[in-house]
């Protein structure tokens, strides 16, 4: 199970690894926790919207089921409503009735319910600083890390269905700066402009304290559907911009892997690993 803030999300951290699981018969579902409503267009190509975040609600679940079947998994919704990410200083407050607002517990109900009956023996999602500052993707976090823990204690959540204890929680790390500068060096190395420049050599990039990667997933052989998701999502993803500024024979070669932090574990396992599902096959 991958839990995630928003639809796209699915798309860009741990695309290539869920949809090498669901290629190998392992049951995936991807959790997201809000309808991305108030999404702006990042698509510089997209027709020009001015619809409601009702509209564009629409429009991102239709975006949402093509990039499930891209990658051939299970998609299911938590049914809040998106944050929006806020600007200016100071931030504005946060809409009344937004995910991000929510009490713990009232987030968290819905997917409690959702491991319970979907029963995974593996969870994803994000760190705690949910990867990067949106309300959503800290909730996300604060969601699923609570549901983990929750989800098999049958004294919680009571009416949410029979308790399940899933084996192993893991943080994505799609960005770490370890990928973004080995492989700009890479691109810089065979005279190509890299779309990380800007990133690798800014001053927040040179600070950011680096998370532990315990695991590295070979998926390279799911670039493609990887990259057939992302276009699902044409309100959110420029078919030209930063995401395919990777030749991918460079990225075969150079960082065929997708990163995780192995957060908790129930069952003995061995680190480096290289599948998240070590220490439960057998």
């Amino acid at each position: 199970m991958a839990v995630h803030a928003h639809p796209d999300d699915e798309s860009s951290k741990g695309a290539a690894t869920t949809a090498r699981y669901a290629a190998e018969g392992v049951d995936v579902l991807i959790v997201t926790c809000t309808g991305g409503e108030r999404g702006d267009i990042l698509n510089p190509q997209y027709p020009p919207f001015d619809g409601t975040p009702e509209q564009m609600g629409e429009i991102r679940r239709v975006e949402m089921a093509n990039a499930a079947a891209a990658l051939g998994v299970r998609q299911q919704w938590l049914g809040f409503v998106d944050s929006g990410l806020p600007e200016g200083d100071p931030l504005p407050p946060l809409p009344e009735g937004c995910f991000g607002l929510l009490p713990l517990e009232e987030a968290s109900a819905p997917l409690v319910q959702a491991v319970r009956e979907f029963r995974p023996h593996v969870m994803t999602t994000y760190d705690p600083t949910g990867g990067y500052p949106h309300p959503d993707h800290i909730m996300t976090h604060r969601v699923a890390f609570e549901a983990f823990h929750a989800a098999g204690d049958p004294e919680r959540y009571r009416d949410r269905g029979e308790p399940w204890t899933p084996s192993k929680l893991y943080y994505n790390h799609g960005f770490s700066m370890k990928r973004l500068r080995t492989v700009h060096e890479a691109m810089l190395a065979r005279g190509l402009e890299s779309p990380f420049g800007e990133w690798v050599a800014s001053r927040a990039a040179k600070e950011m304290p680096e998370r532990e990667v315990t695991t590295l997933v070979p998926v390279a052989d799911f670039f493609e559907q990887r990259d057939a998701a992302l276009r699902a999502h044409a309100t959110q993803i420029d078919p030209d911009g930063f995401f395919f500024g990777i030749p991918r024979d460079l990225e075969r070669e150079i960082w065929p892997w997708d990163e995780y932090e192995l957060a908790e574990s129930r069952v003995p396992t061995t680190l480096p690993e290289d599948d998240l599902f070590a220490g439960l096959r057998g």
